[in-house]
């Protein structure tokens, strides 16, 4: 590997980063021209959203001013699909926009001398979206609303029966017994209301629903130089310069709690967008637009989001809350977004959460947190090794078997049924925790020499290096957990074979192909002839896995300044200059495997953030967990 380590600079990673977020902010601070390839979206902490093209369009169907949780954090409905715009009779939609971030989104437009600066901003916990206009001077302003009334994953082909009504000031427009309210204080409305089609070109590109039918609700004209816009479902009074004050604070809470200052705000911030109230707990969100919550995503980001970033209260609910919802071992996968049903089909979530109360531990010390989880962690070990749901079970050489389509790799193209690799070093990890924390609690067990017989038959069975044990010899990134992990089943020159091999075939500037470029089956980009979902997880590269990739290739190779100076400059600095591309502030779900390297998938993707995160604190940084070092006296 040493011969890779040309491309270093004299830099260390300190003032690399440094650099790094100096230039991010600079961009920021400077403006983004506006694009229809660019995205931004701003959250509201239960799982609604605002988000448009840099352009202020609409290239998807989940796209919204106002997109509201109906059931937080779930069941979002695209209430405000757009605006148009216009100041004394141009429509800002050709004018030229710039891009700013100070905390919060803002758009700069300028129309004939006249400059026009739009924040927008959603009050926390709230169904609302404000915007607030600042101009140069004294301007002529007018609007549409454009509203779809519809859940984020239709489109709609009939149109619906809106209701209008104007009142104190307002305009309350009903439909599927929702109300919206459209505040805009002095602004004449005149009913110029119609419909119109819209066609999302990205849907359409992915094979999804695209054509819509969008409800226009009037006009309203505001002569002002400074004023602003409320959408909301809610009934309270806004004071919206209050409510700015009050969300910026809370940001500027996150920033100073983080305690990361030579990281980019722009990161920190971005993985709070996750974090979301559910009842009177906290859950993670796996990644916007369109996914809700998500058991294994959850416990892959949490140290990520919540860990490194300090906010370990927050860390300790949203463990709890997947916990209220275990069943014979297991818990959530994924809650539907429609109507909030569970679906428990995931081997290895349990598994991550034995690892994420781990996790915990080392960073709080919370001994009594393990004892109030011992008896889930148990149920987990218990069901697991008798049987459980989707033929998981503990083989006669301490292996664990599962059913199709159980691991992240879970569409169709890959059942990755039997003995998934990471699934077993998943496992002998977790093992190993238990023993680790059955010592601490100064309880009998037989976990180490479970954990032990495991090891043992994965060496003897591992002669190749296989993705699934004894059936599928395809290279993939899986074999990685067997390395990184806290308790490595995969050790010694093996493991820097693996590592080298993964470099050779499966990195990428901006994550791991999901298999190598050499196998016949590799599809490299996820929209071509194929469907996607063939490529999704064969050959498209996900930036989550870097973060593995790092831990693994540090444990195995040493924390030397010389080795976290080549992960940070060779794979992480290229994923961290991206948050000024696609979707700003936030990483794709997937990269196409081939140059360009173009975005795909989610927009923004808790793991994605999480990883970047952690990798870097955690690793590049080395500012390891307080307690990490106490633990080694109960192994």
């Amino acid at each position: 590997m040493l011969r890779r380590r040309s491309i270093y600079t004299r830099k260390c990673c300190t003032d690399r980063i440094k650099e790094i977020k100096t230039k991010l902010s600079e961009e920021l601070k400077r403006g983004i021209e506006g694009s229809d390839d660019k995205e931004f979206i701003v959250t509201n902490g239960i799982g609604g959203y605002s988000s448009l093209t840099l352009l202020n369009s609409q290239r998807r169907k989940f796209h919204g001013l106002l997109v509201a949780s109906m059931s937080p954090p779930l069941n979002r409905w695209v209430i405000v699909a757009n605006m148009e715009e216009r100041l004394d009779e141009i429509n800002l939609s050709s004018c030229k926009k710039i891009f700013k971030y100070d905390l919060l989104p803002e758009q700069v437009y300028e129309v004939n001398g006249i400059k026009l600066r739009r924040r927008i901003f959603m009050p926390y916990a709230e169904n609302t979206t404000v915007l607030l206009y600042d101009a140069s001077d004294r301007i002529t302003f007018s609007f549409s609303p454009i509203l779809a009334f519809r859940h984020f994953y239709e489109t709609l082909d009939k149109k619906l029966d809106f209701k209008m009504v104007e009142k104190d000031g307002e305009v309350v427009y009903s439909c599927r017994n929702l109300n919206l309210r459209i505040i805009a204080p002095f602004s004449s409305f005149s009913r110029e209301v119609g419909w119109i089609k819209k066609t999302y070109d990205i849907d359409r590109m992915r094979g999804e629903s695209y054509e819509d039918l969008l409800f226009v609700g009037g006009k309203f004209c505001i002569s002002k130089k400074n004023f602003h816009i409320i959408f909301t479902l809610e009934e309270k009074n806004y004071e919206p310069y209050k409510e700015l004050e009050t969300e910026l604070a809370r940001r500027k809470e996150i920033l100073k709690k983080a305690k990361l200052k030579l990281l980019p705000d722009l990161l920190v911030l971005t993985a709070d967008s996750f974090v979301v109230k559910r009842e009177n707990s906290k859950s993670i969100i796996a990644g916007y637009h369109w996914f809700g919550e998500w058991g294994r995503d959850a416990m892959i980001s949490l140290p990520g989001l919540l860990l490194v970033t300090n906010r370990l209260d927050e860390a300790r609910e949203v463990i709890l809350n997947f916990l209220r919802y275990m069943q014979r071992g297991l818990i959530p996968n994924s809650f539907h977004d429609r109507d909030g049903t569970i679906v428990y089909n995931s081997v290895d979530a349990p598994l991550w959460l034995i690892d994420r109360i781990f996790q915990y531990l080392k960073y709080t010390w919370d001994t009594s947190f393990v004892e109030r989880t011992w008896p889930s962690i148990e149920s987990i070990f218990l069901n697991f090794t008798k049987g459980t749901l989707f033929g998981i079970k503990m083989d006669e050489d301490c292996l664990l078997r599962h059913g199709k389509n159980l691991t992240w790799m879970d569409t169709r193209a890959t059942p990755r049924e039997g003995k998934a690799v990471e699934v077993q070093a998943l496992w002998y990890n977790a093992l190993m925790i238990m023993n680790t924390l059955s010592n601490l609690l100064g309880k009998k067990n037989d976990f180490r020499k479970i954990a032990d017989r495991a090891k043992a038959s994965f060496m003897e069975k591992y002669d190749r290096v296989y993705d699934v044990i004894g059936r599928d010899l395809s290279f993939r990134p899986n074999v990685l957990l067997a390395i990184s992990l806290d308790f490595p089943l995969i050790e010694g020159n093996l493991a820097k074979e693996i590592l080298e091999r993964v470099e050779d075939e499966l990195a990428t500037p901006f994550g791991l192909r999901t298999l190598s470029r050499k196998d016949p089956n590799y599809k490299g980009r996820l929209i071509g002839e194929h469907d996607k979902d063939e490529a999704y997880h064969n050959g498209v590269a996900w930036p989550w896995l870097i973060g593995q990739f790092v831990r693994g290739y540090l444990r195995v190779n040493g924390y030397s300044e010389i080795n976290r100076k080549y992960l940070l400059e060779r794979y992480l600095e290229n994923i961290l200059l991206s948050l000024t591309d696609g979707c700003i502030g936030s990483i794709n779900e997937v990269f196409d495997g081939e140059e360009p390297f173009s975005p795909g998938g989610c927009v923004s993707q808790a793991w994605s953030v999480a990883e970047l995160l952690r990798a870097i604190v955690e690793d590049i940084l080395f500012k390891r967990p307080p307690y990490e070092k106490r633990l080694q006296n109960y192994l």
